[in-house]
Formats: structure tokens, C-alpha cells, sequence
């Protein structure tokens, strides 16, 4: 298998990956993520993941690289909740996913070289979260943590106390379904035999 790149600077997209793969370079994608407004949120994080990849793929030193990009994104209804603006911000979403179900979004894409060129496998999975009920004064107590502000959705399910219960990947929800990752190794190293 070639080297691997991750193109994220995210430490849990970091100490996910390192289940999978045990050596690899980090090379964040720096640029601007642009996408048609209105996308649902499988085709907006697949498209990301494949900006950011894309991106780092082109640099001279990925060449014959696996390089991995990714993107997550939390939706509740058909709002997708970013990170928080600030305390009130991060307050008013908390208390919107309390006691409810919302999805977490993560796109995968790998681009990787073959003997026929350089190809790519972009995919998506989803897992959905039910919040506990939280009171005022435990939205405070988090939000006071400083924790729920660089996280999309504004929190982190690895933070405790929040969530009652998922149906589908945990990794996905920390930011690399590790499950899919490892299918999609499976499939690449197939075509490359």
C-alpha cells in the first residue's frame, strides 16, 4: 500500500485513522470550501471531502500518495448546524437538539494512484443521535467548558452526559466512520491487485 496523507488537521480525524493506518502524513487543506447552496447534507459533506482531498492530491509531494479527505456536519430538520458564532449561539443550538434526534454527516474521499492514473472514491455516512433532555443550567455548565465551541453541531459526543443513545457509527459521530474507512481500504487495495 502507498503512503497515506490525511488532509485534516482534526487531532480525532488523527487518532481515528491511526486505528487503521499506522504511518501517515498530516497536510491540512487551507482552502476555501465552496458548494452549491441547498445541497442536503450527504451530497455537502461528500462534496467537501472531495475539496479538500482534491486540494492536497495536487500538491507536488502527494504525488503517488493515498490522500484522505473528510468533512462532517451535524443536521437537525433540514438545517445543518456549523460551529457556533459564539456562547448565545452555541446556547441556542444545544437547547434546540435537547431531548430530540438529529444526523451527523460524514463524506470520505480517497484519492489514490492505480495503474491506469489517479482515481478517486468519495462516500458518506450518516448516524443519528438523540440528545437527553437538558436543562438551562447543563447547557451553561457545557457551553462553560469551552468544549461545544470548535465542534460542529456545538458539541462532542465524546464529551459525555449529552447523548442518550445512536444508531449507527460512534467514529462517525467523533469525524471518521472508521467502518467505511476500512471497506473503502478494502476496496481500493482490491482494484490495485
Amino acid at each position: 500500500m502507498a503512503e497515506w496523507i490525511l488532509a485534516s488537521a482534526s487531532p480525532r480525524r488523527r487518532e481515528l485513522l491511526s486505528e487503521l493506518i499506522e504511518k501517515f502524513e498530516i497536510i491540512p487543506a487551507k482552502g476555501e470550501e465552496k458548494t452549491e447552496d441547498g445541497l442536503p447534507p450527504k451530497a455537502l459533506v461528500t462534496e467537501l471531502a472531495k475539496q479538500k482531498a482534491r486540494e492536497v492530491a495536487t500538491l507536488p509531494l502527494a504525488k503517488g500518495k493515498i490522500v484522505l479527505g473528510a468533512d462532517t456536519v451535524v443536521a437537525f430538520g433540514n438545517k445543518i448546524l456549523g460551529k457556533p458564532k459564539n456562547e448565545a449561539d452555541a446556547f441556542s443550538m444545544l437547547s434546540m437538539l435537547s431531548g430530540k434526534t438529529h444526523e451527523v454527516y460524514t463524506g470520505v474521499c480517497l484519492i489514490y494512484p492505480t495503474s491506469e492514473g489517479v482515481k478517486e472514491l468519495a462516500l458518506a455516512d450518516c448516524t443519528c443521535v438523540t440528545f437527553n433532555k437538558l436543562s438551562d443550567e447543563e447547557i451553561l455548565a457545557y457551553i462553560a467548558t469551552g468544549s461545544p465551541m470548535d465542534k460542529a453541531g456545538t458539541y462532542g459526543i465524546q464529551d459525555g452526559g449529552l447523548v442518550e443513545s445512536i444508531q449507527g457509527s460512534f467514529s462517525n459521530v467523533v469525524g471518521l466512520p472508521v467502518e467505511l474507512v476500512k471497506s473503502m481500504i478494502e476496496r481500493i487495495k482490491e482494484e490495485r491487485e
